[in-house]
């Protein structure tokens, strides 16, 4: 029997030994992931953080990008439609009328805002230009030229009046309208 208890103590001595190996292996194992994880979050906060400055040079190329829009948004055109006007012309012949759809195109967005403010004298100052012309005077294509240009002069006039300088000489400014645009033009 004495034989017999020595294989019983040799087996018991080799569990811890196994269970020692099991536990190491274990804690090896954990170890390395624990240290793969941390590596991977101190590279993915390390990424984010030139993120951050890479959305902050972003943010100003786009305030600069946003200026260059407006630059772009300056040069592109704007357009106002304005409500049909129909005028009796001067008559030649007989009553003839004239009805009219224009359109202006402005520089500035908030022109629109100011056209409306002041639109009852502009629609005045409009149909009164209109119906002092002559349906010969209209048929041609310079005649419609010139009526687009004095309306357009009339329009900014309404908007920005003219001023007098030292000399007492009156100076128009540009103002907002760059042009009037007919989309419609019909005389009878």
């Amino acid at each position: 029997m004495a034989k017999d208890a020595k294989p019983e103590e040799e087996s018991a001595e080799q569990a811890p030994k196994k269970s020692k190996k099991l536990l190491i292996i274990i804690l090896a194992a954990v170890l390395v992931v624990v240290l793969a994880g941390g590596g991977a979050a101190f590279m993915l906060l390390k990424k984010s953080e030139p993120a951050e400055d890479d959305e902050e040079v972003a943010a100003e190329t786009s305030k600069s990008k946003k200026k260059d829009k407006k630059k772009e948004a300056h040069a592109a055109p704007i357009f106002i439609n304005l409500e049909p006007f129909t005028v009796n012309l001067v008559p030649e012949t007989g009553d003839q009328y004239l009805q009219v759809v224009l359109s202006l195109e402005v520089e500035d967005p908030t022109a629109d805002a100011a056209l409306k403010a002041l639109m009852p004298k502009i629609r005045n100052n409009i149909t009164l230009l209109l119906s002092s012309r002559k349906a010969s005077e209209l048929q041609p294509k310079e005649g419609k030229e010139r009526l687009a240009e004095a309306l357009r002069d009339e329009i900014n006039g309404v908007i920005d009046p003219p001023t007098k300088n030292k000399k007492g000489e009156v100076v128009a400014s540009e103002g907002p309208v760059k042009s009037v645009l007919f989309t419609s033009f019909i005389i009878q």
